[in-house]
């Protein structure tokens, strides 16, 4: 799997030269002014990014509209130094974030949210009543390499848990009504009826048998959104033929009917990766991707941090990053990872040619986050030249 991820990036095509920005001091850096810490002048990127020194709470409503989100934050485990010590706690730690994730997201935004089993099930409410609709989880099994060092006389007296987990979400569609929100499933079928138009009549309209009727215009399980043609043939029927005085019909705004191209931004991009399921095996991260020896309690539950230890507890594969940037994803779309740490989304995401806006409040790992970045980019555009 490594090869063939290594593969399809190399096969990308040349991203367009942007001046980077970076983040220094609580204050954004511009290629043309000096940065506030150092005096130095970030250098000249393939790819934007912007990393902010502090609370992503100071920085969300500067940041355009995310694309996707990668939320690798408290898990209630001691496991930085903020994190609380017990999974009860972390509702209110979210609470914030999540406001200010369901203000700023668009229609197609996408939240990969990484937590424990429990940590996720406490926030998974949060989450449903703040407009996210949960898609599946992602299981990371890590193998039973993973037991070694992690047996005491508590979890040896259960099945020992080799597994991290990636809840998927997406943004609730739903339109405004004089009844109300409406999710689309509802709105389709109300729009066509408040036309006046009979069920039957959207098959013949479609060109299909029964499709629109058991499928774009169900209110049941068998529902699905309707492919951008099927749902301009819909909406330029009844707004010819449906009852005049209410149209316009499919409109998101009261004034113009919704287009085709309209419908389709709407829904967010999949790029689908034959044979991969929803348990993603990698063993423990190590090795020469797994930042390690400074020597420093990177979390309360770390005592005596030795040339072994690992520098943050957090840090994700970079081929998981990759692959929900890349499904969820298009070229130059907008990745937000509030919870840098190492800023391996954001890595992932320069890869690719999209344009991370992380954070960061811690300086250490601000400091080595800040490094990757700006390496992701020269290594993205000497394989460039090399393509």
């Amino acid at each position: 799997m490594a090869q063939a991820e290594r593969q399809f990036k190399l096969t990308l095509a040349a991203p367009s030269y942007a001046g980077l920005r970076s983040q220094h001091d609580r204050g954004e850096v511009s290629v043309d002014e000096p940065s506030k810490d150092n005096g130095a002048r970030p250098p000249k990127a393939a790819s934007n990014w912007t990393l902010y020194r502090g609370d992503a709470l100071e920085a969300y409503d500067s940041w355009p509209a995310p694309s996707t989100i990668i939320s690798d934050g408290a898990y209630g485990v001691g496991g930085f130094h903020g994190d609380p010590r017990t999974p009860e706690e972390i509702l209110d730690w979210y609470r914030p974030h999540v406001r200010a994730w369901s203000k700023n997201a668009m229609p197609a935004t996408t939240l990969w949210f990484w937590n424990t089993e429990v940590g996720w099930a406490i926030v998974h409410s949060l989450l449903t009543e703040s407009g996210w609709d949960y898609v599946e989880s992602i299981i990371w099994d890590k193998g039973v390499q993973h037991i070694a060092g992690n047996v005491n006389g508590d979890t040896i007296r259960q099945f020992p848990v080799v597994t991290e987990l990636c809840a998927f979400y997406r943004r609730r569609l739903e339109f405004a009504t004089p009844l109300g929100m409406m999710p689309a499933r509802t709105w389709l079928r109300y729009e066509w009826r408040r036309a006046g138009l009979p069920l039957n009549k959207a098959n013949e309209v479609c060109g299909v048998k029964n499709a629109a009727t058991r499928k774009y215009l169900t209110q049941d399980w068998l529902w699905y959104f309707p492919p951008p043609d099927m749902m301009e043939k819909l909406v330029k029927y009844a707004n010819e033929f449906g009852d005049r005085s209410g149209r316009p019909y499919f409109s998101r705004d009261g004034r113009a009917p919704i287009t085709s191209q309209e419908w389709a931004s709407l829904r967010h991009p999949w790029e689908h990766q034959h044979a991969v399921t929803n348990v993603w095996a990698h063993p423990p991260l190590n090795g020469d991707e797994r930042f390690k020896g400074n020597h420093r309690r990177s979390a309360p539950r770390v005592y005596r941090p030795g040339k072994g230890s690992a520098v943050h507890l957090n840090q994700k594969p970079l081929s998981f990053m990759r692959r929900m940037i890349y499904a969820s994803t298009t070229v130059d779309g907008i990745v937000w990872e509030p919870f840098g740490g190492l800023c391996t989304g954001s890595v992932a995401a320069i890869e690719l040619r999209r344009r991370p806006f992380a954070a960061e409040i811690d300086d250490v790992f601000f400091e080595i986050a800040r490094k990757r970045l700006t390496e992701a980019v020269r290594l993205r555009q000497r394989e460039s030249r090399v393509g």
